[in-house]
């Protein structure tokens, strides 16, 4: 399906280490500061379309989010709507690759002897064979659209723009570009939106948690003017808030006794180990940020393994992942932000009684759990004392 080209996919070989090398030095920590324009322009869509919506919480999260991972990766403007057709198209290949990825999803995997039917025969290899070629082109498409502009001397800060200026050092064609850039995207287009809706749901669900964070921003950046990522030594509660794919087994190998052959698929628990009481404490099943501070209030170590992260969502080893501090930047000041411009409260029936919440529901899309049902009509986001005295227009004012 991707030609061994979706580095999340790709054997560890020498075309995985230089993709990876590439992806690195165009999302490493030095130079993601140079996004922080455009995410702070979509979190103010964001809180502006949920000031003016609530009801369509999901739909500004996931237009936000890709707005901005397309302007991080393609230096593409601004989009409307969540059904921008570039979205889509990217939509309709993240949901091809994510249900075939599922473990169990093709008789090859129980029968290995399966692939060596010519394609012909099996349409499941001639379907894998016509997606490739369709998302190669609709990713080279994206990637030329990027180095003509880098040509024209039209050029500002992405992902393509450094892997165009770098081509020859890391030794890429046009077609790894093309698929290294449309990895980055899918990577982080159901992610971001993905854990930002956990978030709004923890905070209808833990309204005190939401109370401390408002307090440590009234505290710290006060009610004249927008946090910004100047904050951001300076707010480690609202770092502290937010809180992976399968891997598998390139050689034989034992694990406390048991016996792992090589090519077995291995799903790490995620789940559980970000949730492990011996960690996190006896509360860990619950929502609180206050667990990653030490006592000074300042974030504390995370535990081993985990690159001071605090957690595993990001994965392990190797395979780390690579846009994680662009992910962590755009959740910082969209937390920020959110809560400095609004009050996210439960709604209430005719009777004034609180609307029922469901916290522990969930339903698998593809690789990712996403709550269900969707608390937004339990949800009504009003301006906090923030925008309502002093910063109303700034937040209110801006429209796509």
């Amino acid at each position: 399906m991707t030609g061994g080209l979706f580095t999340v996919f790709t054997r560890y070989n020498d075309v995985w280490r230089r993709m990876r090398k590439a992806a690195h030095e165009g999302l490493n920590k030095g130079v993601v500061k140079d996004f922080h324009e455009t995410q702070t322009k979509e979190v103010l869509l964001l809180a502006a379309g949920g000031l003016a919506e609530p009801a369509q919480w999901d739909k500004h999260l996931r237009r936000s989010a890709a707005s901005m991972i397309l302007s991080v990766v393609y230096d593409k403007p601004t989009i409307k709507s969540e059904q921008d057709q570039t979205v889509k198209l990217i939509n309709d290949f993240v949901q091809r690759l994510t249900c075939s990825a599922i473990p169990g999803a093709h008789l090859v995997e129980f029968f290995p002897w399966v692939q060596y039917i010519p394609s012909r025969l099996a349409k499941w290899k001639r379907d894998a064979g016509t997606w490739y070629k369709q998302d190669s082109a609709m990713f080279e498409d994206l990637f030329n659209t990027a180095h003509v502009n880098t040509a024209k001397g039209d050029e500002r800060p992405s992902l393509c723009a450094t892997l165009i200026r770098d081509v020859d050092r890391h030794q890429l064609s046009m077609k790894k570009n093309s698929w290294l850039a449309g990895t980055m995207y899918t990577a982080s287009a159901e992610t971001t939106p993905g854990v930002m809706a956990w978030w709004t749901l923890a905070m209808l669900a833990y309204l005190e948690t939401q109370a401390r964070a408002q307090a440590e921003l009234h505290a710290v950046v006060g009610r004249t003017r927008l946090p910004t990522f100047d904050d951001y030594p300076h707010l480690p509660y609202i770092r502290a808030m937010p809180g992976r794919p399968p891997h598998r087994s390139i050689e034989d190998n034992w694990y406390e006794g048991m016996f792992i052959p090589k090519g077995t698929i291995c799903v790490a628990n995620v789940w559980h180990l970000n949730r492990d009481p011996e960690i996190y404490g006896e509360d860990a099943g619950h929502f609180n940020p206050a667990r990653h501070l030490d006592a000074n209030g300042d974030i504390a170590p995370g535990p081993p393994d985990t690159k001071e992260e605090g957690h595993v969502t990001y994965g392990f080893g190797r395979r780390f992942c690579v846009g994680r501090h662009v992910a962590n930047n755009s959740l910082f000041i969209d937390i920020a932000i959110t809560l400095w411009a609004t009050k996210i409260e439960r709604k209430k029936d005719a009777s004034g009684r609180l609307l029922p919440l469901d916290v522990d529901g969930f339903v698998e899309d593809g690789l990712e759990v996403m709550h269900t049902p969707a608390p937004w009509e339990a949800l009504t986001a009003e301006p906090s004392s923030n925008a309502t005295r002093h910063g109303a227009s700034r937040v209110t004012d801006f429209e796509i």
